[in-house]
C-alpha cells in the first residue's frame, strides 16, 4: 500500500512553489516527522504536514518522487508546533516551508541517519545521568510585597501577564520563581524564557544555572541564539525537543523552538525592536509568544494553562494599549528592590557649552568625582565606529561605500572604511582620492572616537587605589570575537573598568551594581526623526540606560542621567525627568489614533529588490494597480511606491510600498487576496530587473 505525504520544503514565498509537495512513501508516517526528500537535483530536509492514502486529483505514482530517508528515532514535532508555523506563515505572508524549516537546527538537514542516532544516544545517557525532577520553591530568595503579589497574579491570570516593573525592581527574581513554580507543578513541564539581544544571554543563563541545576540536572537550561555554533545549536534544539532540556533561554529564533511541554512563556524587555526579524520570514517573537501561549493552552486541561509574561519597564506602546483594552493583565512593580532610588535626570543645554565639546565640561567634571569614589560611569553613543563618515573639505569628496547608497564608517583601530550594511572595507586613503588632499578628515563621532577624548579628558583623574581612570568600549566590534564579551562583563562587575563607553547593547539587561552616572550625549537625534516610533524607542532607551545606574541601593539617592540635549524643552524629556511612562504612552497613544497609526490601526509593506529603482518600483506600482478590484480592496489604502531611506544595498536597489487598514482582519483579508496577484505581477514587463519581493506585516520601521 502506498502513502501519498503532504511535505513543507524550505521554498520562500516569492518562489511560488508552493504550500507543500506531495511525494510517495510505503510507510505511513506521523503528521510531524522529519523526512530527506528530493527537491530538484538536490536532497533536502522536510516535515511531513499530513499522509493521505490516496493521491491528490490528477496525480499519479509516475509523477511523484520516493521520500529519501525518515529520521528515525526523532519523535514528531506535535500539533501545537504546526499550528504556530501554520499561523506564522498566514499571518506574516510567508511560505509554510520557509517558517518550518527556518525553527530547526542548520545542521540537522546535513546529519546522515548514522549521526543522528549517535547524537540522540549521547543525549539519552546525558539524560539518564542528569535529570532529576524539580523541587519546591527554594528558600533564601526574600521577596518584595510587590514581587510576591505579582507571582500570586501570575498563579492565577487568565490572561497574558504585562509585567510593568521599574529598572531594578526585581523582575528576574518574579521570573525565576515562577519558573521554579511551573516545573515544581509538573514533572515534564518546560519553560521558554527570551531575551532580545545575545548579549544579554550570559548573565541570564548564570543566574538560571545557579538556582535550577542543583534542582534538575546539569542539563537542565540550554541556550538557543545565533551566536551558537551549528553543533551547539542543534544540541540545545534536540534536548528542548525530546523534553531533557527543562529551561530553554534564546532570543527571538527560540519561540519556534520545539517545546513539547512547554507552561511558562517569559519576553523580556519585550519592548525591544530586535523581538522583530527584518529578514527572512520578518515575524513578531512577542506576537508569536502570546499566540503561542494561546495555542498550548488550548491543549491543557481546563484548569491549566500555558502563562505568558511579557516584562519591561518601557513597555511597547502595542502591549500597554492591549492591557488598556484588558486583552493583558497589567502588573506593576514602580519600586526598586531594597527602596533604592531611580536616577535623577540631570539635562545639559549644549546651547550653553563651549563650541564643538563633544563631552559638556560638568558632565566630565561629574564623571571625575565619581571615579575618584570608586564609582563606575556609563556613556551611551548608539553609534559604532571612530567617525561616520570621512570627509575632504577642499573637493568635497566623502566616503561612500560604492554598493550601498550609504557613507562607510572610519574605524580608526584598525585604520579601515567599512559599510556597516554590506560589510563592503578597504584601507583609509592616504590621500583623498579625488584632489590628493592630505588633510581628510573624521566628520561626526562614534564610540571609538568619544572613548579616546574620555581617555584624555580623564588622564589626570585617579581611582580610590591611586590608579588612572580605565575607559573601556563595548559595541558589536570589540565583542565581535568569541569569549569577549564575557570577558568584558566581568572587568565592568569586578571594578576594572570605571568608564564604559557603548551603544545600545550597554543600555538593557546588565546588572552593574557601581555604576552611578549615565550619560547619553546624542539623544537629540531620535528627536526629530521623520519615524514615528522614534520618539518610543528613544524614550525606551534613555529610561533602560538610567536603569543601569543605582541598582546598588545604598549608592540609588546620588545616582544620575545626564542627557546632552540642544532641546531642553521637549515634552518628551519632561516625561523621563519623572520616569513617568504611563504619562508618556497616553500622550504617544493619543498621537496615534489622531493619526490612524498602530496600535489603532495596521500596516504592512511590500518591499522589493531590484537591478534598478525604476524596476523595484514600477514592479510595487503594477502589483497596486493590479490589485484593484480584488476582494476586500475598498478596506485599505495603497501609497505609491517610494524607496526606502537606504535605497541601495550591495548593488540592489530597495523600494516598498505602504498598505494601511482600520482594522487587523480587513488587512490580512487584502494581502491574502494580493498574494497571487504579487506572484503574477512578476511575469509583467514593467518587473524586469526584479530580484525579489517580500510582504513585512506589521513593519517597525517605514
Amino acid at each position: 500500500m502506498a502513502f501519498w505525504p503532504s511535505i513543507v520544503v524550505a521554498t520562500p514565498a516569492h518562489s511560488g512553489v508552493g504550500t507543500s509537495l506531495t511525494y510517495r512513501s510505503e510507510l505511513s508516517l506521523a503528521p510531524g516527522t522529519l523526512v530527506r526528500v528530493p527537491l530538484g537535483a538536490r536532497e533536502v530536509l522536510g516535515v511531513v504536514w499530513e499522509c493521505p492514502t490516496e493521491p491528490p486529483e490528477g496525480l499519479t505514482e509516475a509523477k511523484t518522487k520516493p521520500v529519501a530517508g525518515v529520521l528515525d528515532g526523532l519523535p514528531p514535532l506535535n500539533d501545537r508546533w504546526r499550528q504556530l508555523v501554520q499561523f506564522a506563515a498566514r499571518y506574516y505572508q510567508r511560505s509554510l516551508g520557509e517558517v518550518a524549516l527556518a525553527a530547526l537546527p542548520p545542521q540537522l538537514r546535513d546529519l546522515s541517519h548514522e549521526q543522528l542516532a549517535r547524537r540522540l544516544k549521547r543525549r539519552a545517557k546525558a539524560g539518564a545521568k542528569t535529570g532529576a525532577p524539580a523541587g519546591e520553591v527554594a528558600d533564601g530568595h526574600q521577596l518584595s510585597d510587590e514581587q510576591r503579589q505579582a507571582l500570586d497574579a501570575l498563579a492565577t491570570a487568565q490572561a497574558p501577564v504585562l509585567l510593568f516593573g521599574a529598572t531594578g525592581s526585581g523582575k528576574t527574581e518574579v521570573y525565576l520563581q515562577a519558573t521554579q513554580r511551573a516545573l515544581a507543578a509538573h514533572a515534564d513541564a518546560q519553560v521558554l524564557v527570551m531575551v532580545p539581544e545575545i548579549n544579554l544571554t550570559p548573565q541570564l543563563e548564570a543566574r538560571f544555572r545557579e538556582r535550577f541545576e542543583p534542582l534538575c540536572g546539569a542539563g537542565a537550561v540550554v541556550c538557543l541564539h545565533s551566536g551558537m555554533t551549528p553543533a551547539q545549536r542543534l544540541s540545545s534544539w534536540l534536548a528542548a525537543h525530546t523534553g531533557q532540556a527543562r529551561i530553554v533561554l534564546g532570543t527571538r529564533m527560540a519561540v519556534l523552538a520545539s517545546l513539547p511541554g512547554l507552561r511558562l512563556i517569559v519576553v523580556d524587555e519585550e519592548h525591544d525592536p530586535s523581538y522583530k526579524s527584518q529578514e527572512g520570514a520578518r515575524y513578531s517573537a512577542r506576537d508569536l509568544a502570546v499566540y503561542r501561549g494561546k495555542v498550548e493552552t488550548e491543549a491543557l486541561a481546563a484548569h491549566e494553562r500555558c502563562q505568558v509574561v511579557l516584562g519591561s519597564a518601557t513597555p511597547s506602546l502595542e502591549s500597554w494599549h492591549a492591557a488598556d483594552q484588558g486583552r493583558y493583565l497589567r502588573l506593576a512593580m514602580p519600586a526598586r528592590i531594597g527602596g533604592g532610588a531611580l536616577p535623577r535626570l540631570r539635562l545639559v543645554d549644549m546651547n550653553h557649552q563651549p563650541k564643538g565639546a563633544v563631552l559638556a565640561p560638568p558632565l566630565v567634571a561629574a564623571m571625575a568625582e565619581r571615579i575618584g569614589r570608586g564609582e563606575q560611569c556609563l556613556v551611551l553613543l548608539n553609534r559604532r565606529g571612530y567617525a561616520p563618515v570621512l570627509a575632504c573639505h577642499d573637493c568635497g569628496w566623502k566616503s561612500a561605500c560604492p554598493h550601498c547608497s550609504a557613507y562607510r564608517v572610519f574605524h580608526k583601530l584598525d585604520r579601515t572604511l567599512r559599510c556597516h550594511h554590506c560589510g563592503f572595507t578597504e584601507r583609509v586613503p592616504r590621500a583623498c582620492p579625488d584632489c590628493g588632499n592630505l588633510d581628510i578628515a573624521p566628520v561626526g563621532r562614534g564610540t571609538e572616537q568619544v572613548e579616546e577624548q574620555l581617555a584624555g579628558l580623564l588622564a589626570d583623574v585617579k581611582r580610590p587605589d591611586g590608579g588612572p581612570a580605565r575607559v573601556a568600549r563595548m559595541d558589536a566590534d570589540s565583542t565581535r570575537l568569541k569569549g569577549s564579551l564575557e570577558v568584558q562583563l566581568a572587568t565592568m562587575h569586578s571594578g576594572e573598568v570605571d568608564v564604559l563607553v557603548g551603544t545600545q547593547m550597554i543600555a538593557k539587561g546588565h546588572d552593574f551594581r557601581r555604576i552611578t552616572l549615565v550619560a547619553s550625549i546624542n539623544a537629540d537625534s531620535g528627536l526629530f526623526a521623520s519615524d514615528y516610533r522614534a520618539p518610543e524607542r528613544l524614550f525606551a532607551l534613555l529610561m533602560q540606560a538610567a536603569g543601569r545606574a543605582g541598582r546598588d541601593a545604598a549608592q540609588s539617592a546620588a545616582s544620575e542621567m545626564w542627557v546632552q540635549t540642544w532641546y531642553p524643552q521637549h515634552p518628551l524629556f519632561a516625561s523621563l525627568k519623572q520616569h513617568d511612562f504611563p504619562a508618556f504612552a497616553v500622550t504617544q497613544l493619543a498621537e496615534r489614533l489622531s493619526a490612524g497609526m498602530p496600535p489603532h490601526g495596521h500596516q504592512a509593506l511590500l518591499r522589493a529588490d531590484a537591478r534598478t529603482q525604476q524596476a523595484a518600483q514600477a514592479y510595487l506600482n503594477a502589483a497596486a494597480q493590479a490589485a484593484v478590484g480584488l476582494p476586500h480592496f475598498e478596506d485599505v489604502t495603497l501609497y505609491p511606491a517610494v524607496p526606502l531611506t537606504i535605497q541601495r544595498v550591495a548593488n540592489v536597489e530597495r523600494a516598498q510600498l505602504l498598505v494601511e487598514a482600520a482594522s487587523r482582519g480587513a488587512l490580512q483579508r487584502f494581502l491574502s487576496a494580493w498574494q497571487p496577484v504579487l506572484l503574477a505581477s512578476r511575469s509583467l514587463p514593467e518587473a524586469r530587473g526584479l530580484v525579489r519581493f517580500a510582504v513585512d506585516v506589521d513593519p517597525l520601521v517605514i
